[in-house]
């Protein structure tokens, strides 16, 4: 379960649940169409909360599409609800297709840094557990190599005053979120979690990255 802030709980009781309760759609970018014979690749994070992965991420020019889902964990087809009591060893994860024409993985990786604390140890603000936990599920030894290096430069820079935590593991699986976490904020814009922590997010996320979103929200 989903914890808030008092103010969250309390507009949690008067508004509903935030998985719950009426539904208002927003503008916010989704899944973009592409010529059929454009070649796309795939990258896989773990930062927290996936609906606020999912929701920052989709606005990057070069990202077709972002699904969340669950990764890193040892039981085959989890739910929402089995993960969320720490046993399965899966993280709430995204996993991004994007065009490497238009964006690459290492500014993808920016973005990943950029998007939560890799400092905390399974935890993103009051969402605590194994599943919250920040991680870079690579695709291949190119990801890999990559990843490490971005985190050791980090590390060493001391951008971050406390050690960096995020998992850097091989993809072995990823399985899809239940329909209703897919565009969660863009759908459920007005529920208190998404109004309160993911819009923040969303809008420091766009003005970080005000020179690589896509043309129609910049």
């Amino acid at each position: 379960m989903r914890r808030y802030s008092l103010l969250s709980c309390l507009l949690a009781i008067a508004f509903c649940a935030c998985a719950q309760g009426k539904q208002t759609k927003s503008k916010e970018p989704v899944d973009m169409d592409v010529p059929a014979n454009t070649k796309l690749e795939k990258a896989t994070f773990a930062a927290g909360c996936f609906w606020c992965v999912e929701a920052q991420f989709q606005y990057l020019d070069g990202v077709v599409k972002v699904e969340s889902g669950y990764s890193g964990g040892t039981v085959a087809n989890p739910s929402y609800e089995l993960v969320g009591t720490g046993t399965t060893g899966h993280a709430e994860a995204v996993q991004i297709t994007y065009d490497p024409a238009k964006i690459s993985y290492e500014e993808l990786l920016e973005a990943f840094w950029q998007s939560h604390d890799p400092t905390q140890l399974n935890q993103q603000g009051n969402d605590v557990g194994t599943q919250y936990r920040s991680a870079i599920f690579y695709h291949n030894e190119d990801q890999h190599k990559l990843a490490q290096e971005y985190k050791d430069k980090l590390q060493k820079s001391g951008a971050f005053e406390h050690p960096i935590v995020t998992e850097i593991a091989p993809l072995k699986n990823f399985y899809l979120a239940e329909d209703y976490h897919q565009n969660y904020y863009s759908q459920n814009g007005s529920q208190p979690y998404c109004h309160y922590v993911i819009g923040p997010k969303v809008e420091k996320f766009k003005k970080v990255f005000k020179d690589k979103l896509k043309k129609e929200n910049q």
